[in-house]
């Protein structure tokens, strides 16, 4: 009798001759869920994983079974499944064996977790130094009854620095009827020493297909049916989880019907049906804020999950994005065929940084969505942001304002606040640098140790914050001079400031690096800012520079933040003007600069 009980909760594989009836068992048995049901019992039945099934088959039949496995992958793609299908394989009576009888005791027992040779331990809950030692002591006994003892330890990572230096010694020379597997879905939480142990297996994400196509065998499996556009949605809700996919699967089945369909699985989800995205994306890109408004509110009345709806949103920016990029051949959309001549129209009319600007606008909205109890303001706010992207001013059209000494007609004004970051400090740069070297003299010193301190690497301006005085001390030579004591740049950073000053001036130069003598205070010495300094001095330098009272002027624009270079490039706009010549050298109002 107690055999006969372990072999009814054996899981049903889905290929099995008869399928398990709707509801898993008879009318007055326990039910049993999808995931369990269906979890597959040898390694053809794996979905998604065809290299770790093959790898581990091959060591099964040339005999090479490592004496430590790691499984590490995201949650639900098959890691504790497959290391019940190895131990099996292993102790199977008819065994070692690719493919176990699932009659025998031991597989019945394996399968159902309750073999007292195969030890199922939870590493969360058996976490400290203890339960580990108790290991330990028991790996020296033989097993009872089966060939090997084995250990799947599940989310290993959670075991304690104690626990892990504990396991060390165990896990390097194991008696030979001991194997260990180990599964984790953060394999970097686990010390190098125990990975340099075990035989690594990275379990990657089922696709699409897949999902969908193992949720078609379960559900003509329990006699239902469904729509390819439902189980589709079902498996993208998945997220490469088949665990999570045949769990949604269980509670859509629970809630009745003869027929899987679209409707139900939204009503279930509380997501929005295809048709309201594409309204709302449409009254978006058609400027239309009302509407767009008026769509999220519809769809707050009617209990939709305001999280769900902008999640659909930015799928279906990332959508215009691929399309617009790749074209809609052989892409993964979350549009379905029926909108997808919509989608494509759409995608073209758009500009490539408009989409990119929108879906950067939906990303962040859905950061701040986690931290805030005001989830509609945030959704409403970021749908106003999309419908008026068009108030964005691109770099180039901003400089040719500020040349002609206008800005836009109304309502199309725009404000500095409205360019990216990238964009302000693309245009720093575009107004300072040229095409055409600037020869290194005694006058043009200061603008090319600016443009120096603004084209070489990190590391490079680093250094060059940190010195005192820069001089051309001979011959194609400039000396640049540091605090007494300063320990030089050398080696690859000194060949990077002359690679620098080539580029910058079309002539070879030696630079010379020196320290100031103890005691010297060199006449125009300086001493380094600290980076709290530099901060307010740019700042305050750039409020006072005349492209931004023009700005400020034309535009109505607002100083929102200052990226790094800002003030380098009004100090240089102050030197070029200073240096003797009579000539704006870098004059921020030349559109050949543009």
């Amino acid at each position: 009798m107690a055999k006969k009980k372990v072999a009814d909760t054996v899981e049903t594989p889905v290929d099995a001759a008869v399928a398990t009836p709707p509801g898993g068992a008879g009318r007055d048995a326990e039910y049993t869920v999808v995931a369990r049901r269906y979890r597959p019992q040898r390694f053809e039945q794996l979905v998604g994983q065809d290299a770790v099934s093959q790898s581990l088959g091959n060591a099964i039949k040339s005999g090479r079974v490592a004496h430590a496995y790691l499984f590490t992958g995201a949650r639900g793609v098959g890691k504790t499944s497959t290391a019940r299908i190895l131990a099996k394989c292993l102790n199977c009576e008819k065994g070692p064996t690719l493919t176990p009888c699932d009659e025998c005791e031991m597989c019945h027992n394996i399968a159902a977790g309750e073999d007292v040779d195969v030890l199922e331990i939870d590493g969360a809950s058996n976490r400290g130094i203890d339960e580990i030692r108790e290991i330990r002591s028991n790996v020296q006994y033989r097993p009872q009854r089966a060939r090997y003892k084995i250990y799947i330890i599940d989310e290993v990572h959670m075991l304690t620095g104690p626990a892990f230096n504990a396991l060390l010694k165990t896990l390097e020379e194991p008696p030979s009827h001991v194997k260990f597997i180990f599964a984790t879905t953060e394999a970097s939480k686990i010390p190098v020493t125990i990975l340099s142990r075990c035989q690594r297996f990275d379990f990657s994400g089922i696709s699409l297909t897949q999902l969908r196509q193992r949720m078609k065998e379960i559900v003509a499996s329990e006699g239902t049916t469904a729509n390819d556009e439902a189980l589709e949605l079902i498996a993208r809700r998945a997220g490469g989880s088949m665990r999570d996919a045949q769990s949604l699967l269980d509670q859509l089945l629970a809630f009745g019907g003869e027929r899987l369909t679209v409707a139900r699985v939204h009503q279930l989800l509380g997501t929005a049906h295809e048709e309201r995205i594409a309204a709302i994306a449409g009254a978006v890109l058609a400027k239309d804020a009302k509407q767009a408004l008026a769509q999220v509110a519809e769809a707050a009345d009617k209990g939709l999950q305001l999280g769900e709806l902008l999640d659909q949103l930015i799928e279906y920016w990332r959508d215009l994005m691929v399309v617009q990029a790749a074209g809609l051949e052989d892409q993964v959309l979350s549009v379905t065929s029926a909108n997808r001549s919509a989608l494509e129209t759409q995608a073209r009319s758009l500009s490539p940084e408009s989409v990119m600007a929108g879906l950067d606008i939906l990303v962040t909205a859905k950061s701040r969505l986690r931290n805030t109890t005001h989830g509609r303001i945030v959704l409403e706010m970021a749908l106003v942001r999309l419908a008026r992207l068009d108030s964005l001013v691109g770099v180039s059209q901003l400089v040719q304002w500020l040349q002609e000494g206008g800005g836009p007609a109304a309502p199309a004004r725009a404000s500095a606040a409205s360019v990216s970051d990238a964009e302000k400090k693309k245009l720093a740069v575009e107004a300072v640098s040229a095409d055409v070297p600037i020869p290194l003299t005694t006058e043009s010193l200061a603008k090319v140790w600016i443009q120096l301190s603004m084209q070489a690497s990190f590391a490079v301006r680093g250094e060059l914050r940190n010195s005192v005085e820069q001089a051309i001390s001979g011959p194609n030579a400039l000396a640049i001079r540091f605090p007494h004591g300063y320990n030089l740049p050398e080696g690859a950073r000194k060949t990077q400031m002359e690679e620098a000053v080539a580029k910058i001036t079309g002539q070879t130069w030696m630079v010379k690096l020196e320290n100031v003598a103890k005691g010297i205070v060199q006449p125009n010495a300086v001493v380094p800012e600290t980076p709290t300094q530099r901060r307010r001095r740019i700042h305050d330098t750039v409020l006072q520079a005349p492209l931004t009272a023009r700005a400020k002027e034309v535009l109505g624009a607002v100083v929102v933040d200052v990226e790094e270079g800002f003030g380098d490039v009004v100090a240089l706009k102050k030197a070029d003007d200073d240096d003797g010549d009579g000539a704006n050298d870098t004059d921020f109002d030349n559109s050949d600069d543009e």
